[in-house]
């Protein structure tokens, strides 16, 4: 199942050029994700970071840039879960602007207990495989 997180780009967003520059694309990647946390699976990273002490940090990010974005165009991040494990989960991103492909993202991201800094077991409201593809 495809979650959809739509975000407009804004000036911060842009170079001189009028492009988004790139480091941006991950500030907006972070926000789909916390926006499919908290509506997709039903835990806001709120709950999760300060009343359980769960994080879910990046230990693997790749992307592929097809085409620019620009000043005011609604990007749409289209997450899937393609797989995952006991402590980790692996998430297929494609970012459109309308019909247009601009990104193919690529993200690992796993399960972690922010007092201990360690791997754990996705808890059973969090699991995600379910929601992988098959």
């Amino acid at each position: 199942m495809t979650f959809v997180s739509r975000q407009k780009v804004r000036f911060a967003h842009v170079d001189p050029a009028g492009i988004v520059f790139y480091p941006r694309y991950f500030e907006m990647l972070n926000a789909a994700i916390e926006d499919f946390f908290a509506d997709h699976v039903g835990v806001d990273f709120r709950r999760m970071h300060l009343d359980r002490r769960l994080g879910v940090p990046t230990v693997k990010l790749e992307t592929i840039f097809s085409a620019p974005s620009r000043l005011g165009d609604l990007l749409s991040f289209e997450i899937e879960v393609a797989r995952t494990g006991q402590t980790s989960a692996d998430l297929r991103i494609d970012v459109m602007c309308a019909d247009e492909h601009r990104l193919q993202i690529s993200v690992v991201l796993v399960c972690m207990n922010l007092n201990t800094g360690r791997p754990v077991e996705w808890p059973a409201d969090m699991r995600l495989g379910e929601m992988a593809r098959a």
